[in-house]
């Protein structure tokens, strides 16, 4: 990771509303957004994707890192999440999923920082640790 990085976590909770508008949630119509910040200092955006079979689905945390690994980048270091009902704003906070958690897991460290978001203005920081301590990553594999 870059420690010359510096995040700007207004931009980056502001990319991750613009990415929730693009949510196609035709059954739960509940939007997520998610905004992954990498190294380099570029943004994947991504937002949940539904399908009539329920189980292909695709949040939008994996939507934006499955996107930024496809373009080769690898060294990821935050991630904005935002997420609500969708034909309103984000009311509470929305952390990510169990399966969203594992998929940072793979990619990110335990200390990469998450922000969860109602607004620009309204954000909970915490770690990727903090939403799944004592986790099971790569390096378990020996």
């Amino acid at each position: 990771m870059s420690e010359m990085l510096q995040i700007d976590v207004k931009a980056l909770a502001e990319a991750a509303l613009a990415a929730r508008k693009r949510a196609y949630v035709p059954y739960s119509h509940f939007a997520v957004g998610a905004a992954l910040l990498c190294a380099d200092g570029q943004v994947f955006g991504g937002c949940n994707i539904e399908n009539a079979a329920y189980s292909p689905t695709n949040c939008a945390e994996r939507t934006a890192i499955f996107s930024a690994v496809y373009q080769g980048q690898r060294d990821f270091v935050a991630i904005a999440v935002c997420g609500g009902p969708d034909n309103a704003e984000p009311v509470e906070f929305c952390p990510p999923c169990g399966v969203c958690r594992q998929v940072l897991r793979e990619f990110c460290a335990n200390s990469m920082p998450v922000y969860l978001v109602k607004s620009a203005d309204e954000i909970y920081a915490t770690t990727l640790e903090g939403l799944l301590p004592k986790s099971f990553g790569p390096e378990d594999l020996g």
